[in-house]
């Protein structure tokens, strides 16, 4: 097991909603926890992952998502089962958009 962890400063975009669980630990899946938390304005990311020695791919999604969603005090866990990069993008919109209420 690895645990990465990333903090990303700048944020603009606030969630009110209680904290979410999205996805499940399981065979090339993962599970997101996304919750507010007074971070000053930042957004907190620790990844706990079966897949070792994928740092550099983990920080291109991770970047890549706070990019899209520029969140601001939130803390986010994931607990990843080796999900692809798709599937990691994928279930953290969904965390995002089941706190925002866009989820189905």
């Amino acid at each position: 097991m690895e645990t990465l962890n990333y903090r990303f400063e700048n944020g603009t975009h606030r969630l009110s909603a209680p904290p979410e669980v999205v996805g499940v630990v399981g065979s090339g899946n993962l599970e997101v926890l996304i919750e507010p938390a007074a971070l000053d304005g930042a957004c907190s990311i620790e990844i706990t992952t079966a897949a070792v020695g994928f740092g550099p791919i983990w920080e291109a999604v991770m970047r890549d998502f706070h990019a899209r969603w520029l969140l601001a005090d939130t803390r986010i866990s994931i607990n990843d089962m080796g999900a692809t990069p798709a599937v990691v993008s994928l279930r953290m919109d969904q965390a995002v958009q089941t706190m925002l209420g866009d989820a189905p």
